[in-house]
């Protein structure tokens, strides 16, 4: 059985596998190897993701949604028709959408999977994620951060000893940063940093609120079809100036023609405060690293987001050194995940390749704050495993009750980097039943915590009197639900009807033709009424020769236009 390797992006996703040479990218049932990450509901209730539903956003943006896997780890939903949706319940819909795909090119089951993450997710995230491949019907056999699945793509390809990269992997909505060494077929982690809510998206966002001001318009006064139709024409118009020195566009709004132009230098104006948080992921992996610039023999960049120039030049003032983009930015991922896959598989090709990696937050446990007199503050956090530690790893600290007459000690878990426990993760926490003893020195305990790359923490307390060992796991890329929970969610997803595998081709040609209509002036929505007309009668025929003389009619009439 072949394991696939995921790239579950905020904007796009995609899907590969080993062949047992090198790591081969799946289409998709349009032929795109780029599936958006979106998700909608159709007038007949039927569930569409990707392209189809990418046009949708326009035309019926009550009915679709993007950009979902901002909120992994939450408990925010989105309503789309009348039910009510998790972003790991979308999540699963564009992972079975995935799996289809893979099934079809291989022709055989695939229910086992390397997903890839932003390697600053939190547990709460990551938990989300598996829970997303498990709704889809996959396991997950590994989760391999994507900055990390990206290192991986290109150092099989370089094949350079004694080389350090810094990978810096710019999203749709994350950023993360990977410093990582290859020596002998050895690709070591050094470190790992990051931001999960700044990417691609949050300079659209910046680039909407300027043209609003220069308007003088207010978010509230667009209606949802209004803001996804300007969302998109501020998004190509920023994706433009990566070949071009201005782009501007025309959209109606409010009964008039309202024009916005932008160039590199005013859009660099508008983002630096995006581009100064860029930043600070970066020297803080430096740090952790113990490494300069001057240590970095080749930049990788990563994600669509960083075609932006004025990331690019940033970059380059700030580095000193032009960074690489060889690989496709936005496939260099699945890629990297394909390649885990195959060393899942543990493929012969794959044999002499050794991968590590660093635990992207500190683990460790609450302590006492003999300062917090009212208990508003809460305990300390005691790091025992520090953040950019190498994994897998084993480390040990040691802990004595408050009260000489305590008959228990409670070891709390944590993840995070704040002094505080309240402000991070709690994991759980273990009850340790202490001896009586007059002295508190004969109380002591030792806390052990071992982690490892597949997101398993074992928590070990020894209790240094008895020498009794109180054992517990942290399966950290589990689910937290029950499997009840989870048995209703498989349920309530496997009622969805999902719109046919082998015909997105025509229905995305709908959502297009809708989604033209919507945008057409008057002189033009005749004929794409007309067309649409034309469309739905040589579905309604059901005859596939039909079919597909109007689809190559249509798709020419559309590209003389332009579209």
């Amino acid at each position: 059985m072949i394991t696939v390797g995921i790239d579950l992006g905020t904007t796009n996703s995609a899907v590969s596998y080993w062949d047992g040479e090198k790591s081969v990218l799946i289409p998709n049932s349009l032929g795109d190897y780029l599936t958006p990450s979106v998700v909608g509901v159709d007038n007949s209730g039927e569930i569409l993701v990707g392209k189809a539903a990418k046009e949708r956003l326009i035309s019926h943006p009550l009915k679709t949604t993007a950009l979902f896997k901002r909120y992994m780890g939450t408990q925010r939903t989105v309503t789309l028709g009348k039910q009510h949706y998790t972003a790991a319940e979308l999540s699963s819909l564009v992972l079975k959408s995935l799996k289809a795909d893979a099934e079809a090119q291989l022709s055989q089951p695939v229910t086992q999977a390397v997903i890839s993450v932003p390697a600053y997710f939190n547990d709460y995230q990551r938990k989300a994620t598996k829970l997303a491949a498990e709704l889809a019907g996959l396991e997950v056999l590994r989760l391999i951060n994507e900055p990390t699945a990206a290192a991986l793509a290109y150092g099989l390809q370089s094949q350079e000893d004694d080389t350090h990269y810094l990978i810096l992997d710019l999203g749709g909505g994350t950023f993360d940063v990977t410093i990582l060494e290859y020596f002998d077929r050895v690709m070591e982690v050094k470190a790992s940093a990051g931001d999960n809510h700044l990417g691609g998206e949050d300079f659209t966002g910046l680039l909407i609120s300027d043209f609003l001001r220069q308007h003088q318009l207010e978010p509230q006064q667009l209606n949802e079809h209004q803001q996804q139709n300007l969302t998109r024409l501020i998004d190509e118009c920023k994706c433009g100036l990566s070949g071009e020195k201005q782009t501007q566009f025309d959209i109606e709004l409010s009964n008039q023609t309202l024009r916005y132009e932008l160039t590199e230098e005013k859009m660099r104006e508008i983002c630096q405060p995006l581009l100064n948080r860029l930043l600070t992921p970066i020297e803080r992996a430096f740090n952790d690293a113990g490494l300069s610039p001057s240590d970095i023999d080749h930049i990788v960049m990563v994600g669509g987001a960083s075609r932006m120039n004025i990331y690019k030049q940033c970059l380059i003032k700030a580095l000193k050194c032009f960074p690489t983009t060889q690989l496709d930015p936005d496939l260099v991922v699945a890629l990297g995940a394909g390649i885990q896959a195959g060393l899942v598989d543990k493929d012969e090709a794959l044999d002499d390749v050794v991968l590590t990696d660093v635990s992207a937050f500190s683990l460790g446990t609450g302590t006492h704050n003999e300062h917090d007199h009212d208990g508003k503050v809460g305990n300390y956090f005691t790091p025992i495993i520090e953040r950019n530690t190498v994994l897998p790893c084993s480390k040990e600290n040691t802990f004595f009750p408050v009260h000489k007459s305590q008959e228990h000690l409670l070891i709390t878990v944590y993840q995070g980097e704040s002094r505080y426990v309240k402000n991070n993760i709690k994991l759980g926490e273990i009850d340790v039943p202490l001896p009586k003893a007059d002295n508190i020195e004969d109380k002591l305990v030792r806390v052990r915590f071992t982690y490892d790359v597949s997101g398993l923490l074992e928590v070990d307390i020894t209790v240094e009197q008895t020498q009794q060992t109180i054992s517990q796991t942290f399966e950290q890329s589990s689910s937290v639900l029950s499997d009840k929970e989870k048995a209703q969610l498989k349920e309530k997803m496997q009622k969805l009807k999902v719109h046919p595998r082998d015909q997105q081709r025509n229905r995305l040609l709908m959502a297009k033709l809708e989604r033209i209509y919507e945008q057409s002036r008057a002189q033009y929505r005749e004929q794409i009424a007309e067309l649409i007309a034309f469309w739905e009668a040589a579905l309604s025929a059901q005859d596939n020769q039909r079919i597909d003389q109007a689809y190559e009619e249509i798709t020419q009439f559309l590209k003389e236009l332009g579209e």
